[in-house]
């Protein structure tokens, strides 16, 4: 089972504000002529680089709600201008909504063990095809599905 990271999505309202974010990104990298890859830099380097990128994805906290997240590609060390290290985090430009799950506000990233990470609505929609997402939110509530 792979591993992930979760992180807070900090001075983003909503995955939609997330997603034209990145697509803004995108167009410049495009304008540009540099790879079409989403990178976020953080200060700390994760140890378990082989695990994450065995599957793992980045899950967005926003507003204290896991709602996104987004497959790793690679992590890479690189040194700012400042002579600082830092660690960019390499993701595929696509967001998959998950289900939602709370979570308390932390500094960084926290690994996030395949196990505790949060299903894909497409799976919820694929259990019970044609019912609205309130009653599939419902079904979930009651352990159903």
């Amino acid at each position: 089972m792979p591993l992930h990271l979760q992180k807070l999505c900090v001075g983003c309202d909503s995955p939609e504000e997330l997603r034209a974010w990145i697509e803004e990104r995108m167009a410049d990298r495009r304008r540009r002529g540099a790879p079409e890859e989403q990178v976020h830099t953080t200060r700390m380097a994760p140890k378990r680089a082989a695990e994450l990128l065995d599957g793992g994805s980045l899950y967005w906290v926003i507003k204290g709600v896991m709602l996104v997240r987004q497959p790793l590609i690679d992590l890479r060390q690189v040194k700012g201008a400042d002579g600082i290290e830092r660690c960019e985090l390499v993701m595929k430009p696509e967001l998959t909504a998950v289900r939602p799950t709370p979570r308390r506000p932390f500094q960084g990233w926290r690994y996030l063990a395949g196990h505790e990470a949060p299903a894909d609505l497409a799976d919820d929609e694929r259990k019970a095809p044609g019912l609205p997402a309130h009653l599939i939110a419902e079904l979930r509530s009651l352990g159903l599905l």
